[in-house]
C-alpha cells in the first residue's frame, strides 16, 4: 500500500473588491466624534475592515495566503501624523482608519509601512497631504484603501530631484491599492519596483501628474500584477509603464487625455523588456500612443476601445491566461467610462459597481453556460455578491457541466450555490488539479488545499442539489502527489444538502479558518465518493443520512481509508451517523479511518465516530489504523450500534461507545447552538 503523503493545507484568501462597503458610514458609526488619540475598536470588525484582495494579490505565494491586511488585528482611528506613523510601522497587525486630513512633515515624507496593515480612509475624510507611503523589501500583506493622497508637487514638472510618491514599494509583495484618489505628487503616483509582486491596483483615480504608475525597474522577470477599474486622466507618462513584468493583467481601465488642458499624454499602456501583458476591455480617450511595446515584450489585446487616439497602438507575442491564476469578471467596454466616473476613488458609502448593483437588485443570481442566465460561470456570480453581504444570496446554477474553479472568499457569507435541475447529477462543477499539479507560473505545486475544485471560506455557506467533483487522472500522473480535493471548506456553519462530492484521494476536506477557530459542517442526504482519506480535516463535521461510496484505486485494487481527522484538542471531529457505507470494492479492504496529525503536530487529538450506520463487508474487522507514526489508540475513534456485514462486536481493536457515552455524541452535540436551515 502506498504511503499517504503528509499534507500541508493553505488557507485561501481570494476576495473581490466590488466596493468599499460602508467605509464612511460604518467608520463614523462606531467611532466616537471628537477623539484626539487613536482608539481600538471593541466590536466585531465591519466588512470593509476584513475585505481581501482579488487579482494577483489574492494568489497564494511566497508564504502569504492572499492579501487581507490587518484584519486579524485591532481597529484603530488616527487623526495625527504621529498616530498614523505609530500604527503603520508597528510589528502587529492593525486596521488603521484615517479620519482626518494629515499633513506630512517634512514634505515628501513616506511612512514606512510594516506588514499586515490595512490603512483605510473614513468616508471621504481620510486624506494624506504632501507625502505618502513606502513599502520596503519583504513587506507584505498591506491594503491601502479609500484615501486621498495628494499635493507633494514641488513646482517642477518631471521632477528629477524629489522622489515623492503616493505609494512606493521596493521588493514588497501581496499589496492591494483600492478606491483611492492619487494626484499631484512630485514624482509618480504609484511605483511598484524592485521585484515587488502579487499586487492588485483597482478602482483608483490617478490624475494631475507627470508620471502615473511605474512597474518594474529590475532585470528580474518576477512581478505579477493586476490593474483593473482605474480612471487615469491628465497624466503624461507611465499609464502604466510596465518593465520586465512576468504577468501584467490590465482590464476595464479608463485612460483619458482631456482636450484643451496643459497636460498632454505621451503614451498610455507600455510593455517594456520581457513583460507579458494581457490588456482587456479598456477604454482609451484622446491618448497619444495608447498602447506601445518593446520588440522583446508581449501584449495581447482583447475588447479594447479607442476614441480620438493617435500614434502607436501595438500588440503581438504570446501572453498568458489570467484565469489560470484567479477568477475575474469583465465589465462591458462600453460601460467603462461611466462606471469609473461614478465608482472609482474614495467612497462615502457602499459603492456602485456593476457587479454590486446586480447582486443588490436580487437575492437570486442565475448561472447558465448557454448565456440565458445573468452569468455564464459560477465564479462570476460569486464575484457579484457584495463583500460583507448581510443576507442570503442564492446562486442558482442551471444544468450543465461547469469546468472551473470556484472560490467563495471569507468576506462573502450567506451564499448558497444550488443546482436548478431535477437531480443533483444535472449540475456538475468539476476541475482536475492535484496536490502535485504544477502552478502555471512555475512557483510550485498547488498542494492539497489548493487543489480544491470548490473552496469555501465564507461562513453560513450552503450547497444544494449539485455535484462537486475532482476528476484528476491518477493513472496518467503517477509521478506527482495524488491528493485531489473536490470540496474544501474552511468556515463555520457550512450546510451541504443533497449533493454529490466525488473524487479519489482526499475528496472532501473539512477544514477551519485556523487551528483555534470553530468550523462546523453538516452534510445531509448526500453522497461522498472516494478511496483514500476522502473525508478529512480538522472541522467539527457531521455526515448524516448520507451514502459513503467506496471506490477502487486507479489500478483496480481495493484499499483505502474513509476518514482522516486532524481534530484539535477539546474539539469534536468527524461524526458519521445514520448513513450507509458501500461500494464496488473487495471485502475487508477499507479502514473507517486513521489519525492525521497534520505537520506532525502531537497536540492534536483526532476524533472520528461512526454510529447507527450500515457498513458493507468492505470494512475491515479492525477498522482503525495508525498514520505517520501516530497510533489511533492514542486518539478518539469509536463506533456505536452500526449494522451490516462490516459491523462487529466490541474489542480492543474495535472500541464501542456505551449507551451513556453515546448520548454525548449525537448530531446535536456536534452542531451546538447551530440548527442548519435552508432559509
Amino acid at each position: 500500500m502506498a504511503q499517504h503523503r503528509r499534507r500541508r493545507t493553505t488557507a485561501l484568501a481570494l476576495g473581490v473588491p466590488l466596493a468599499l462597503t460602508a467605509a464612511g458610514g460604518l467608520a463614523h458609526g462606531f467611532l466616537p466624534g471628537a477623539q484626539p488619540r487613536a482608539s481600538a475598536a471593541t466590536t466585531a470588525a465591519p466588512a470593509w475592515a476584513t475585505a481581501a484582495a482579488d487579482g494577483f494579490a489574492s494568489v497564494d505565494a511566497l508564504g502569504q495566503n492572499g492579501t487581507h491586511g490587518g484584519r486579524d488585528g485591532q481597529i484603530v482611528t488616527v487623526r495625527t501624523l504621529a498616530d498614523l506613523e505609530r500604527y503603520a510601522t508597528a510589528s502587529e497587525p492593525y486596521v488603521i482608519v484615517v479620519a482626518a486630513t494629515i499633513t506630512m512633515n517634512p514634505v515628501g515624507k513616506e511612512i514606512k509601512v510594516a506588514s499586515d496593515k490595512t490603512i483605510v480612509g473614513s468616508g471621504t475624510s481620510g486624506q494624506i497631504v504632501g507625502g505618502g507611503f513606502f513599502l520596503g523589501p519583504g513587506v507584505h500583506n498591506v491594503i491601502i484603501r479609500n484615501l486621498t493622497i495628494r499635493d507633494a508637487y514641488q513646482g517642477v514638472w518631471n521632477d528629477k530631484d524629489h522622489d515623492f510618491d503616493a505609494v512606493q514599494m521596493d521588493g514588497a509583495h501581496h499589496v492591494w491599492i483600492d478606491h483611492n484618489d492619487l494626484r499631484h505628487m512630485a514624482d509618480g503616483l504609484i511605483d511598484v519596483r524592485k521585484d515587488s509582486t502579487h499586487v492588485t491596483v483597482s478602482w483608483n483615480r490617478l490624475s494631475q501628474d507627470n508620471k502615473a504608475f511605474g512597474i518594474g525597474w529590475t532585470e528580474n522577470v518576477v512581478t505579477d500584477i493586476t490593474v483593473h477599474h482605474n480612471w487615469i486622466r491628465e497624466t503624461e507618462q507611465r499609464n502604466p509603464s510596465t518593465d520586465n513584468a512576468a504577468h501584467a493583467h490590465l482590464y476595464n481601465n479608463f485612460l483619458e487625455d482631456v482636450a484643451g488642458t496643459d497636460i498632454n499624454s505621451s503614451y498610455g499602456n507600455y510593455a517594456r523588456g520581457a513583460t507579458r501583458m494581457v490588456l482587456e476591455n479598456s477604454w482609451f480617450q484622446g491618448f497619444r500612443n495608447p498602447v506601445i511595446k518593446d520588440s522583446t515584450a508581449s501584449i495581447v489585446q482583447k475588447g479594447n476601445t479607442f476614441v480620438g487616439t493617435s500614434g502607436r497602438n501595438e500588440s503581438g507575442g504570446t501572453a498568458f491566461d489570467p484565469r489560470t491564476y484567479y477568477a475575474y469578471t469583465l465589465d462591458r467596454t462600453a460601460d467603462v467610462p461611466a462606471l469609473l466616473k461614478s465608482g472609482a476613488g474614495p467612497r462615502s458609502s457602499i459603492g456602485t459597481t456593476t457587479a454590486t448593483a446586480k447582486a443588490a437588485a436580487a437575492t437570486t443570481l442565475t448561472v447558465a453556460k448557454d448565456g440565458s442566465g445573468q452569468y455564464s460561470t459560477v465564479q462570476a456570480a460569486v464575484n457579484a455578491v457584495p463583500a460583507g453581504n448581510t443576507s442570503r444570496v442564492v446562486i442558482s446554477v442551471k444544468p450543465g457541466t461547469y469546468r472551473e474553479l470556484v472560490k467563495v472568499p471569507s468576506n462573502k457569507p450567506h451564499v448558497t450555490i444550488q443546482g436548478s435541475g431535477s437531480s443533483r447529477n444535472d449540475t456538475v462543477i468539476v476541475y482536475n488539479n492535484a496536490s502535485g499539479t504544477p502552478k502555471p507560473d512555475g512557483s510550485g505545486t498547488y498542494g492539497t488545499g489548493g487543489s480544491a475544485t470548490v473552496a469555501v471560506e465564507a461562513d453560513d455557506f450552503q450547497a444544494r442539489n449539485l455535484t462537486i467533483s475532482n476528476d484528476f487522472d491518477e493513472k496518467a500522473h503517477q509521478n506527482i502527489a495524488q491528493q485531489a480535493v473536490a470540496l474544501r471548506t474552511a468556515a463555520d456553519k457550512v450546510f451541504l444538502d443533497s449533493i454529490i462530492v466525488s473524487g479519489d484521494q482526499d475528496t472532501l476536506l473539512v477544514d477551519t479558518a485556523s487551528k483555534d477557530r470553530l468550523g462546523r459542517v453538516y452534510t445531509r442526504n448526500s453522497y461522498v465518493i472516494g478511496n483514500v482519506d476522502f473525508i478529512f480535516g480538522r472541522a467539527t463535521a457531521v455526515i448524516d443520512k448520507s451514502v459513503i461510496t467506496l471506490k477502487k484505486r486507479w489500478d483496480g485494487s481495493s484499499a483505502g481509508y474513509i476518514t482522516a481527522p486532524s481534530t484539535a484538542a477539546n474539539r469534536k471531529g468527524i461524526l458519521i451517523a445514520n448513513s450507509t457505507v458501500n461500494g464496488d470494492v473487495s471485502s475487508a479492504s477499507f479502514y473507517l479511518g486513521r489519525p492525521w496529525h497534520a505537520g506532525g503536530d502531537a497536540s492534536l487529538d483526532p476524533q472520528a465516530t461512526v454510529r447507527n450506520t450500515s457498513l458493507s463487508a468492505a470494512v475491515k474487522s479492525a477498522p482503525w489504523t495508525d498514520m505517520s507514526g501516530f497510533s489511533w489508540k492514542d486518539d478518539r475513534f469509536a463506533e456505536y450500534k452500526n449494522s451490516g456485514a462490516g459491523a462487529g462486536a466490541a474489542s480492543a481493536d474495535r472500541p464501542q461507545l456505551s449507551d451513556a457515552q453515546a448520548t454525548g455524541q449525537e448530531v446535536a452535540d456536534w452542531l451546538g447552538d447551530w440548527t442548519p436551515s435552508t432559509s
